[in-house]
């Protein structure tokens, strides 16, 4: 199973020249996230810089206490003190810990130590039939991050494994491009084995309910998404949701990419990281909350749109409303845990389908024993 076929020779050699490294961009500067500026004076980091060092170093201090060594005490610490986990994990993750942290609330860790090898073998033995597409989208994937950047260097090299490996683990997905987000995402914080298998807990369940519709053929997940958002906007914002039907406005023209890669697509970095770190904690809800609090934000300027104008704002929010400080205290003030698993069962009625029978055939994910669940909201 493992051997290759002698008629892949020519294409493996073909593979193998374009994955030879280009040269190096040259040095430019970079933000503290890798990223390279692209405007010195107008960004929320430069504006919440000073502050952020003080409440950074705090941070550490306590969630290095709370984890243990390695995260030795994480378990023993969620289990007696939830609510002030949920609490830390929504203030912030402190960057140098977010690696090993998002390994621990997303069952990933578990994961990995009962599949040893597994990964490697993906890698180096398996074949995938999405290989070409995944080395052709690769550059597009953080462009403008110096550990992407180089072409087939390093970083692309990663993210290339990461992606054939999962297009082997579970061939039902296989690859779809927005995949590349998530998995970049995670290797800028982790190993590639840990991020493959962060990327299995996300689409496979570990502690939360699969993802992998999201990237199935038809995107079952990503509709069931979009009719949900739109229902909430029309109960939480019933103008903004009655000039979007004027508007012949649905959220699939804008909202889908926030579900497909998280937020991790075309927003700024550290709202981005922020949303993470409650997303693999607290589950997909957030997504629907930060989409409804942009929303709201920018509600009185939306009303003044017409189509084209709106289609514009809804993909370029201004910088300003996509403050973290400001915008997720208003995102967790948003209830929408119950009303999603009623939109659910209501999208399954009428469409005479369960999304289960979409992941029935699909590789099972071996049982762990999960992190203790945040309480709803």
């Amino acid at each position: 199973m493992f051997s290759r076929l002698a008629s892949d020779a020519e294409m493996e050699k073909r593979k193998a020249d374009e994955f030879e490294p280009g040269p190096a961009s040259p040095l430019k500067p970079v933000d503290r996230f890798g990223f390279v500026k692209q405007d010195q004076n107008n960004s929320l980091e430069a504006k919440n810089r000073p502050n952020e060092v003080e409440r950074e170093e705090s941070r550490i201090r306590k969630w290095r206490k709370m984890i243990g060594v390695g995260g030795s005490d994480w378990k023993h610490y969620v289990r007696r003190k939830p609510h002030v986990v949920r609490r830390r994990i929504r203030k912030g993750i402190p960057d140098c810990l977010r690696g090993l942290v998002w390994q621990l609330i997303s069952g990933s860790r578990g994961l990995l130590l009962m599949n040893p090898g597994v990964y490697e073998q993906l890698v180096i033995y398996e074949t995938s039939a999405s290989e070409l597409d995944i080395i052709r989208d690769i550059s597009r994937t953080f462009p403008s991050h110096v550990f992407f950047q180089q072409r087939h260097g390093p970083g692309q090299r990663s993210l290339y494994n990461v992606l054939k490996a999962y297009s082997v683990y579970d061939r039902d997905v296989g690859y779809v491009q927005g995949m590349g987000f998530l998995a970049g995402l995670l290797l800028l914080y982790m190993s590639e084995e840990d991020a493959f298998w962060l990327l299995v807990a996300l689409l496979k369940g570990a502690v939360h309910a699969p993802m992998e519709g999201l990237y199935q053929v038809g995107l079952p997940l990503v509709q069931q998404y979009l009719f949900q958002f739109e229902q909430l906007v029309k109960e939480h914002l019933p103008k903004l949701g009655q000039h979007f039907s004027e508007e012949m406005i649905n959220p699939s023209m804008y909202a889908s990419q926030w579900f497909i890669t998280v937020y991790s697509y075309s927003f700024p970095f550290p709202l981005a990281l922020r949303i993470w770190d409650v997303f693999l904690y607290e589950g997909v809800k957030i997504v629907f909350q930060v989409g409804l609090a942009l929303l709201t934000v920018c509600q009185n300027n939306l009303l003044k749109l017409g189509f084209e104008k709106l289609i514009h704002a809804l993909r370029n929010f201004p910088e300003e409303a996509m403050d973290p400080e400001k915008l997720l205290p208003l995102s967790f003030s948003i209830k929408v845990t119950k009303r999603l698993e009623e939109l659910k069962q209501e999208y399954e009625k009428q469409h005479g389908t369960s999304l289960a029978q979409f992941t029935s055939s699909s590789k099972p994910l071996k049982s762990l024993q999960s992190p203790a669940k945040p309480s709803n909201d």
